[in-house]
């Protein structure tokens, strides 16, 4: 039942994004005298409607998008026995060029203006809570996980620069500005000598796959027992929380990851010794048929008090700081755009629809995450509704900016069908995202 959790987030997230997106069209319609037709959250059919003026205000049943209806206007509604009367002077194609086009623009510049504001709410609410190089240097260096393993990063590597300059946070090993970066590289100490390994172009894409950054890279931390599992061997034997794991199968251990790996070593039976309250307990057990001793570690809270520098911000310090990492988000948007388009990046591997995006939201709510997912996905909508296609925003900008160029309006039977063929592309491209989601799940 956890997928439901991230289903309503996911559901949560849209409705407000395209709620926003489409009041943005409608404030700049009634703003230069079009009337607004329809406004609906969600596709037909409706739940729940009611009408104020000449607008219908409605809630419809399938919630991954929205529209709203502007009389005179040729969209998705495709309604072209309107389009046959004489234009009245309410209608959308009786209002000047530069009108129009604000009003096509109105929904990208809403987006782009609540993901701003989003990531300044995170900033002053949430703060900052950065990891210290140094102190995970100190304490037995990083787990590497397959994702890190493929480009040659070892368990115990000390990560000491990144892109050849120094770094102070471990985040910025992840950040994709620094993973997108030409010629991206880590230096890592290991055994007494400094490797430069290269990041290859295309490796951000491992991080939409399953294992994700979960199986990249991560710190060293002592094997502390912080809950059992029912069942388990560690059940069996009573190990308590708090327990600190001190030899596995006769060789000692210094950190969690080395027990993982010993224990998946042994297939008959596995031993064990745990230090609890300065005393030391063996135990062996049976390990035929079991996937590990069966607990949960924790992360020492005096490794965290070291490590981990926290950042509160004022509320005028956190508007310039959240503009920034809004538009920082949006620039490596684009930059990952961009390398799909050339080939660099692969559109399988790197494009999400709406399973990829709820996979992200997490099984539990946690209102960070939610709203920072829910600021990138305003971005990205506005940059995707942007682009050029008819259909989309972007396809009537285009139009429309030919029209104030060139002085001549495309006719209405050509927009129809260009409207017709983006409608036919985008959800052929709905479905091939959809049916990438259902893959990248085995």
């Amino acid at each position: 039942m956890d997928w439901m959790i991230s289903l309503a987030q996911l559901l949560l997230s849209i409705s407000i994004l395209v709620a926003v997106h489409e009041m943005g069209h409608l404030l700049a319609a009634k703003y230069f005298g079009m009337r607004v037709e329809q406004f609906s959250i969600g596709f037909p059919p409706k739940i729940v409607s009611f009408k104020k003026g000449d607008t219908e205000y409605a809630i419809s049943a399938i919630p991954l998008g929205g529209y709203v209806k502007i009389s005179g206007m040729i969209d998705e509604s495709l309604d072209t026995e309107a389009m046959k009367r004489e234009p009245q002077p309410w209608e959308f194609r009786s209002k000047p060029a530069w009108q129009r086009l604000i009003v096509m623009l109105g929904g990208i510049i809403v987006n782009v203006l609540v993901g701003i504001l989003i990531f300044i709410g995170i900033t002053y609410f949430y703060g900052d809570s950065y990891l210290l190089k140094d102190k995970i240097n100190e304490n037995g260096g990083f787990v590497v996980g397959a994702a890190g393993e493929s480009i040659g990063l070892q368990t115990g590597d000390r990560i000491v620069k990144i892109n050849g300059r120094d770094y102070r946070y471990f985040q910025e090993l992840v950040d994709p500005n620094n993973l997108l970066a030409d010629n991206a590289s880590y230096t890592v100490a290991r055994n007494g000598q400094e490797i430069v390994i290269s990041i290859p172009p295309d490796f951000i894409q491992k991080f939409n796959r399953k294992e994700g950054l979960a199986n990249f890279l991560w710190y060293r931390f002592p094997s502390v027992v912080e809950e059992v599992v029912p069942g388990s061997i560690a059940a069996r034997v009573g190990l308590e929380k708090g327990d600190v794991l001190k030899m596995v199968n006769g060789k000692p251990v210094y950190y969690h990851d080395e027990v993982t790996k010993l224990v998946r070593s042994r297939t008959d039976s596995v031993s064990f010794t745990v230090e609890r309250n300065g005393e030391l307990l063996s135990f062996r057990e049976k390990f035929s048929g079991q996937p590990a001793i069966g607990f949960y570690a924790r992360l020492p809270k005096e490794f965290l008090s070291e490590a981990e520098e926290k950042i509160q911000y004022g509320f005028f310090q956190s508007i310039p700081l959240g503009t920034s990492r809004a538009f920082t988000t949006l620039v490596v948007q684009v930059k990952a755009f961009g390398k799909i388009i050339s080939g660099v990046l692969s559109p399988k591997e790197s494009l999400s629809g709406p399973i990829g995006i709820m996979q992200a939201f997490g099984r539990t709510w946690e209102w960070e995450r939610f709203w920072s997912l829910t600021g990138v996905l305003s971005l990205v909508l506005a940059f995707m509704n942007l682009l050029p296609i008819p259909a989309l925003d972007g396809g009537h900008v285009m139009f429309l900016g030919y029209e104030i160029i060139s002085q001549r309006k495309p006719s209405d039977k050509f927009l129809e069908r260009a409207q017709k063929v983006g409608m036919v592309f985008l959800l052929t491209l709905m479905v091939l995202i959809f049916a990438n989601d259902i893959i990248k799940l085995f």
